[in-house]
């Protein structure tokens, strides 16, 4: 009897040891990419997804685009922290997006910051002046004065209210003079990237990526001048939009994984640092570098979450300054 009683003990002290394992560790990854295909978080989604499969077993891209990136980040923080459900954020959808409905009057969809648990931010991308071939201009200021001179005549696409697009397009117009260009939006840049191509759209501000590289190469875009600090490598003799006479253009994307509200610290860390020695990895680096993204190794989920919160401030500044609303 006394070894029944053992053995009994020592099942349900190995079931209780396998309770606080709320995270199973080969389960299918769900990452939620909050726009359609093609765009610039479906590139770095799936490069993310491709490099990290080995480490954390299958990742499934989940397209979710529309409203601004609102629909697939609210899936996210309503999903159970169980490692089953991640989101390739950016500052679009959790910096730019609320801020616009904030300065809108219109309550939040969800809480950006607090909302989600913050695991790794792991690259940027530069924004870029692109237009569409027919557009009769071969520079940022020939752009600005055909806009001047044909007032609300010009438009531009953009992937939703409150992307990096839209601000940034928004951006252009009151840095260049407040010019009157219609902003004319899409769910997801991939779609809008396509009008563009076929001269439905005269002007888009997309993220540098390699396709946009290729399509300026190939002449199917013309990239005017790219809003960073410094050049694009992938896009040479292009200069920067404030070396072409527009003091203050700068605008890049950051993107990151976050995961819903309570996900446990063992999960968090474990794609933190599966991303970090992803990150550490040069080939995969000039791969990213090669589609137009540049790493940011390093940042733990506390310095990656200061991270966002220090974005949050600056973003707010430059929307709040723009009167930039939906």
């Amino acid at each position: 009897m006394k070894r029944l009683f053992s053995v009994m003990a020592a099942g349900l002290l190995a079931i209780g040891n396998m309770a606080p394992r709320a995270v199973a560790q080969d389960r299918t990854i769900r990452l939620v990419v909050p726009s359609s295909a093609g765009g610039v978080h479906d590139v770095i989604g799936r490069l993310w997804a491709e490099r990290l499969k080995t480490a954390l077993g299958t990742i499934v891209i989940d397209n979710r685009g529309g409203a601004g990136g609102a629909i697939g980040v609210s899936d996210v923080q309503r999903a159970a922290p169980d490692g089953a459900t991640l989101l390739l954020g950016s500052n679009s959808t959790q910096i730019l997006q609320p801020l616009m409905w904030k300065f809108s009057g219109k309550p939040l969809a969800y809480d950006p910051i607090d909302g989600f648990e913050t695991i790794t931010v792991f690259a940027v991308t530069a924004t870029a002046m692109v237009v569409t071939p027919d557009l009769p201009v071969r520079s940022l200021k020939e752009l600005i004065e055909l806009a001047r001179a044909n007032p609300d005549k010009l438009n531009y696409a953009h992937g939703g209210p409150g992307t990096i697009s839209n601000v940034a397009g928004e951006m252009f117009k009151q840095l260049a003079g407040k010019l009157e260009i219609r902003p004319v939006p899409y769910r997801g840049m991939g779609p809008a990237q396509a009008d563009v191509i076929n001269g439905t759209i005269a002007l888009f501000v997309p993220n540098v990526t390699g396709q946009v590289v290729e399509l300026h190469r190939t002449a199917k875009i013309r990239v005017l001048s790219v809003n960073s600090a410094t050049p694009h490598p992938g896009l040479p003799g292009i200069p920067t939009s404030e070396a072409a006479g527009l003091p203050g253009m700068i605008t890049q994307s950051f993107f990151a994984i976050f995961g819903p509200p309570g996900l446990p610290r063992s999960f968090v860390d474990r794609v933190n640092a599966a991303t970090r020695e992803a990150l550490g990895d040069q080939t995969w680096q000039e791969r990213l570098s090669a589609s137009g993204f540049d790493a940011l190794p390093g940042l733990d989920p506390e310095k990656s979450r200061a991270y966002v919160k220090a974005e949050h401030v600056r973003w707010e500044a430059i929307v709040k300054a723009g009167n930039i609303k939906e």
